[in-house]
């Protein structure tokens, strides 16, 4: 795992990904079961996937990538709340009660 940091700021997070076919089915199944339980949030199974783990899939890596930071830099911006998307969702700061 690393995270990138661009003008102290962290850009991006990486990590390696699960790769234990046993261990992913099973997160897979727990996901399956909390979706049918009526969480929204949920995922389902992708059996395709763990199938593919079986037959000795090669470890994996991903990142995320922190948009707003990515603007953040790019714009030369100091303040988060200068980029965020949706303005409507900025928390409100104390003054505005």
């Amino acid at each position: 795992r690393f995270q990138l940091v661009v003008k102290t700021a962290e850009l991006c997070n990486a990590f390696s990904e699960l790769n234990d076919p046993i261990d992913q089915g099973e997160r897979f199944n727990e996901q399956k079961r909390l979706k049918e339980a009526g969480d929204e949030e949920a995922q389902g199974a992708d059996d395709d996937f763990v199938e593919a783990l079986k037959h000795g899939m090669p470890p994996t890596a991903g990142l995320g990538i922190g948009i707003d930071r990515l603007t953040m830099m790019l714009g030369d911006i100091e303040n988060i709340k200068e980029v965020i998307l949706f303005p409507t969702m900025r928390p409100k700061n104390n003054e505005d009660k």
